[in-house]
């Protein structure tokens, strides 16, 4: 399996073809191509290259899907004794990306992602008909399981009662004593 080492927005990321990414906002819009020139690392099946501190000539090519922001993360600044907090958020801003194609120093095609199927609605409506069934055949599963813990409690617990009475049954038991004289 291929894949490349690249840098981009302070990061590094190990990538390989048809990976989705979160990287820091790039100001490209969506569905345009991007390519990433600072390649650290190629590895093919065959060959490795490692890049001093980048492989001239290699890059890595990528499409936007999506701008957006990443969670949101909370910030709470409190002083001690000074009655003094302070809480907010932050969202940092970033792009999903899609690998596309990784191209080697030569500019040959290491690895390329297998172009996407066309989405119809007789393909979406097949799939959730699947689902359905799925998810029928393991609610059937889950309520037969459901039914045999129900019977092993039951046998269990009669158990318990037949060993209880068992041993109330010799307990009362006197055991057999000799007379004292």
């Amino acid at each position: 399996m291929s894949f490349a080492v690249i840098q981009t927005g302070g990061k590094q990321y190990k990538v390989s073809t048809s990976e989705i990414l979160k990287v820091e906002r790039l100001n490209n819009q969506e569905g345009k191509t991007v390519e990433f020139k600072n390649v650290l690392f190629l590895n093919d099946d065959k060959t490795t290259e490692i890049g001093n501190p980048n492989i001239q000539g290699a890059k890595v090519e990528a499409t936007i899907l999506k701008n957006t922001k990443n969670k949101t993360i909370l910030v709470f600044k409190k002083r001690r004794r000074k009655n003094s907090r302070k809480k907010y958020g932050h969202r940092q801003p970033i792009s999903l990306v899609r690998i596309t194609k990784i191209f080697s120093k030569d500019g040959k095609i290491i690895s390329e992602a297998s172009p996407k199927k066309k989405v119809t609605k007789e393909i979406i409506k097949a799939e959730k008909a699947r689902e359905e069934q799925m998810s029928a055949a393991k609610r059937v599963k889950i309520e037969e399981k459901q039914k045999i813990k129900k019977t092993l409690k039951k046998v269990e617990a009669k158990e318990k009662k037949i060993t209880a009475n068992i041993e109330k049954k010799e307990a009362k038991k006197k055991p057999l004593t000799t007379k004292k004289k």
